[in-house]
Formats: structure tokens, sequence, C-alpha cells
């Protein structure tokens, strides 16, 4: 039975097009601001995730755990991560000729691709630390580069 002035039978119970497409159209706007909203939240998670991972690296390699502190810090270079440890922890977090400090960098670069930050990491030498002067061997190139300049001298 057809009712005048209604749709025919087959097409009862159907939206029309544009209602579809407004229907569409409202659920990825819906979808847009979930994602909008867990992506907020994931960047959130991440911002400190290279501090983090920074201090619990040197924290478990130093003796002096407490004594550990990083500051992260934003500037237009990237994210530059301060680190301060123990002046007796300055040597195992370094490490010989640099290569557990080159090593936690190359992991900390890592971890700022992951969020498309460029990270950088500076080792504070602490107030009072005795660093030993500069090894003889320079002095010796030094007064060899002399040596030579005078050789070169008509």
């Amino acid at each position: 039975m057809v009712i005048s002035g209604f749709c025919s039978p087959e097409k009862v119970g159907r939206p029309t097009r544009s209602f579809k497409m407004s229907h569409i159209k409202v659920k990825l706007f819906v979808t847009a601001r979930r994602l909008e909203v867990i992506n907020k939240k994931r960047m959130a998670e991440e911002k400190n995730q290279d501090l983090e991972f920074v201090e619990y690296v040197v924290k478990a390699l130093v003796d002096n755990p407490d004594k550990v502190k990083a500051e992260r810090t934003i500037d237009e270079m990237g994210v530059l991560i301060s680190l301060h440890v123990d002046p007796a922890d300055m040597g195992q977090v370094i490490g010989r000729q640099g290569q557990t400090a080159k090593s936690i960098r190359t992991l900390l670069k890592v971890v700022g691709a992951k969020s498309n930050a460029r990270v950088n990491l500076k080792i504070i030498e602490p107030e009072g630390s005795t660093r030993p002067p500069k090894p003889a061997a320079t002095a010796a190139v030094e007064e060899d580069a002399t040596d030579v300049v005078e050789d070169l001298k008509l």
C-alpha cells in the first residue's frame, strides 16, 4: 500500500543522500576531535620522556644516584638536557675518551626523533671538581710546532 505524499516503499527507512553526507561529516569531526585529544595526551606524556630516560640511564651508571639531577630547557635549537652529577661520578658518566657520554647522546637522539625533537645533552662540570691539567703531550706538540716554524724561516 502506497500512501500519497510519501516516497515509494523501497525508499522508506533509507536516509536521503544529504542526510548521509552530513552524518558522515559529523562522525569525521567527532573522530578528529578524539584523535586530537589523544595526541595532546600522548605529547604531554612524551614531553618528559627524554628527561626521564637520561635520569634512568645515568642513575643506573653512577655510585650516588640520589645526586643525579637533570633539567630540561627548550629553545630555538631544540631541547637541551643539562645533567648535574656528583663530582666523584663524572668519570663514570663520561667514560673512557667520552664513549659513555657519546652513547647516551646517541640514544637520546633516538628518543628525541620519536617525538620529532632535536635533543642535546650537556654534562655540567660541578664546582670544585679536580680536573687534571692538560697532559704534557700538548706542550711537546707546541714546542715541535715552533721548531718547524723556525726551520721554515729564511
